[in-house]
């Protein structure tokens, strides 16, 4: 019989559609990330917002066949679905170009409903991409000040072209417990805060870490794997060998099953190696959203 414990976990930010060549799928890192919540056993919530447009009514149609609750996604009459085009390079990294402001995701209203959801819910994963408006900004950090001192608060840093500043840098690692980045991020995040970077991934990892009074501070490195690095201990991973589709969502999927250990209270090194495990597998298929097999769950579950 499973006994494992359901966690109560929310991905909060920007939900839309990535516009590839060859057609559309839903994206978003945390949309991205509910999914993989929730293909890990888990209860995963999105909160966002969509226009009431047909991309809107699409994308709430994908989130229930995908089995997301779409109970707080909002729906904005007055701005369209956010739209991202997304191209491919020949190694399987891709480059976006994101709508301006104005869409729907960036006026994610705060209501009763989000404060009640904010003191219910174990974990979060939220970025900066979808606190580049004061809206939805705002509504970020009153979910984060709402939750409950224990829970965990992951700020997964996300850049994307200019939407992202050294304030909203600051504040959000002031208001979280962990955070995610990876190895092209970490020099620009130092230089916004004013840290001078010593070109030693654990040594500048530190410095985030200290200056925070972080939990843990993770970051990636794409196929040289990741460094996790707490108050007591540095779990280094090496990567996993894998043929690359594309690695569109494979910083999600390593992010959920980051919090999904993390909420079981799992040693650091297993942390580590699901996460890189699970990641590399999604980097092997097609999309953010791969189905999820048995073989792979057994593995990092």
């Amino acid at each position: 019989m499973n006994t494992q414990k359901i966690f109560k976990v929310v991905g909060l930010g920007e939900i839309l559609w990535d516009l590839f060549p060859e057609g559309k799928l839903l994206g978003g890192a945390p949309a991205n990330f509910t999914y993989h919540i929730n293909v890990l056993g888990n209860q995963g919530l999105t909160v966002s917002s969509v226009g009431s447009d047909e991309l809107g009514r699409e994308i709430l149609d994908t989130l229930q066949k995908l089995g997301i609750a779409i109970d707080y996604i909002q729906i904005n009459r007055k701005a369209a679905t956010g739209t991202v085009r997304v191209t491919i390079a020949a190694i399987g990294e891709p480059s976006f170009s994101i709508c301006p402001e104005g869409t729907a995701w960036d006026h994610i209203a705060w209501t009763e409903k989000l404060e009640q959801l904010a003191a219910e819910t174990n974990g979060l994963c939220f970025g900066s991409l979808a606190q580049r408006a004061p809206e939805s900004r705002e509504t970020i950090r009153r979910f984060i000040r709402s939750m409950a001192d224990h829970a965990l608060r992951i700020f997964d840093v996300n850049l994307r072209q200019s939407y992202y500043s050294s304030s909203i840098l600051s504040e959000s690692l002031e208001l979280c417990s962990v955070v995610k980045l990876n190895n092209q991020e970490l020099p620009i995040v130092l230089a916004l805060l004013g840290f001078k970077s010593m070109e030693d991934e654990e040594h500048d990892c530190r410095l985030l870490l200290k200056a925070f009074a972080l939990d843990l501070v993770c970051l990636t490195r794409g196929a040289e794997g990741s460094i996790m690095l707490s108050r007591n201990e540095v779990v280094v991973h090496p990567g996993i060998k894998v043929e690359i589709r594309d690695t569109v969502g494979a910083g999600d999927g390593f992010t959920a099953v980051l919090a999904h250990h993390l909420l079981k209270k799992s040693p650091l090194n297993r942390v580590s190696e699901a996460a890189n495990r699970y990641g590399a597998w999604i980097a092997g298929r097609a999309g953010a959203t791969p189905e999820a097999n048995s073989a792979i769950l057994k593995e990092v579950v």
